[in-house]
């Protein structure tokens, strides 16, 4: 099945400066195996999105085909063909 990473500005050049990342993934993939596979591809951007165990940082929200992903089951949330995975990290200022 195919997703869409849509990255924000700040997190492009990580990617290769993409805007959108098309991914092919399994039948029953779930946010953490699209991240896996981004990973592979961009460890720069996995670093960006990822501790170094692997959890979803805390500052970075993930929303899959609008829906925000920790509202859902985090990591685990299943994916389906078109999925569309909306990448916004927090902005903190002072």
């Amino acid at each position: 099945m195919r997703v869409t990473v849509l990255l924000p500005g700040v997190l492009r050049p990580a990617a290769g400066d993409a805007a959108r990342l098309d991914l092919e993934l399994p039948k029953s993939a779930t946010l953490g195996a699209a991240l896996d596979v981004l990973a592979a591809d961009h460890p720069a951007l996995n670093r960006r999105l990822r501790t170094e165990q692997g959890a979803l940082r805390r500052y970075v929200n993930f929303y899959v085909n609008g829906e925000e992903c920790r509202r859902l089951d985090g990591p685990d949330t299943p994916l389906t063909d078109g999925a569309e995975i909306q990448v916004i990290p927090s902005v903190a200022g002072g």
